[in-house]
């Protein structure tokens, strides 16, 4: 397959207008590597779903540069095994931690941040990372949502509103990591709809899952500056990258899919995926509404960027109707 060079344009699908894209130059030819990070000794990274891909190469990362990062993570036994691996590679003192928390059960979202609050002084960035995807039927969490909806959206949004006082406090980040998934489904919320219980397909699901999360994101963005707070809210996306999250909740034939494009040049690694979570956690003068992710072809894999944002995803009437749905939904009411 022939690979595009970084520099030639192409048109990027789902633009509006077929307008082209030119790849985002802002961090030179390679784009943005956790090479430009400096110390980030003193610092704490809480990061959901971080025993695997890109939330453990994340860790990975943060942790070489001397940074204390807490895991928040459903199963025990991934937890200390990455954490064991981590210590090898880092030393015994490396500083890293798990806090048991299932995204798809809001009481157990509720304790995990209450222990957070209790033994993490200090949050300089939350990197909501987790996620489930392409469930091949419709699940139902023990809350009641559609399984990806109530994983991917509802879970981080009461986890972030749970210890935005503690980020406040920081003047820290809030990094939410979304996939370009978010244009492959209706572009908008079923808000008649959202369990997906008439007509339910894994894919458009998954698809409003990932853009409820970023209209979360971007209406947080409004809601902190109305409120004249000093909370950054970053989001990105990981690309095409070799992690397991198909494997885990995915059907079938999507399994075999993916197992045959992880063997072309559309896929990249795990590490790599986890580029633009760790540079919107960590990198100063970024924009904030914006998209972040691979810059190269279909900005599957490549140089790390600014990426093609769709206006719908920031649309103002949605996401301010999203918000006020997640809050009765959740039973979680936020405070600036």
């Amino acid at each position: 397959m022939k690979r595009f060079r970084f520099n030639q344009k192409f048109k990027q699908p789902g633009n509006a207008g077929g307008r082209k894209k030119v790849a985002d130059r802002t961090f030179g030819k390679q784009g943005w590597t956790p090479e430009r990070l400096g110390s980030l000794a003193g610092k704490t990274y809480i990061i959901t779903g971080a025993n695997s891909g890109t939330g453990f190469e994340a860790s990975r990362i943060l942790l070489s540069k001397g940074a204390k990062v807490v895991m928040l993570n459903r199963n025990p036994d991934k937890s200390t095994a990455a954490i064991a691996q981590l210590k090898q590679e880092f030393g015994a003192n490396a500083d890293v931690s798990f806090v048991h928390m299932d995204l798809a059960v809001l009481a157990s979202v509720r304790e995990a941040a209450a222990k957070v609050l209790e033994t993490v002084p200090h949050i300089d960035a939350l990197i909501c990372n987790a996620a489930i995807a392409q469930v091949p039927s419709q699940k139902l969490t023990v809350d009641g949502f559609e399984s990806q909806l109530g994983t991917n959206h509802y879970g981080h949004f009461v986890l972030c509103g749970a210890l935005f006082s503690r980020i406040k406090e920081s003047a820290g980040r809030i990094v939410v990591v979304s996939s370009l998934g978010y244009k492959m489904g209706l572009r908008t919320i079923k808000f008649g709809d959202m369990n997906w219980d008439q007509n339910y397909s894994a894919n458009p699901a998954y698809s409003q899952s990932k853009l409820a999360q970023m209209m979360f994101a971007y209406e947080l963005q409004d809601k902190i500056k109305a409120a004249g707070k000093k909370v950054e809210v970053y989001v990105c996306h990981p690309g095409s990258s070799a992690t397991s999250l198909i494997s885990t909740s995915g059907g079938f034939v999507t399994k075999v899919i993916w197992r045959l494009m992880m063997m072309s040049p559309m896929v990249q690694s795990a590490e790599k995926g986890a580029y633009p979570e760790v540079m919107c956690a960590t990198e100063d003068g970024l924009e904030q509404r914006a998209f972040y992710g691979p810059t190269g072809r279909m900005e599957f894999v490549g140089p790390v960027g600014k990426g093609t944002l769709e206006p719908y995803a920031y649309d103002k009437a949605v996401i301010e109707k999203l918000w006020v749905r997640s809050e009765k939904e959740s039973g979680f009411a936020w405070e600036m």
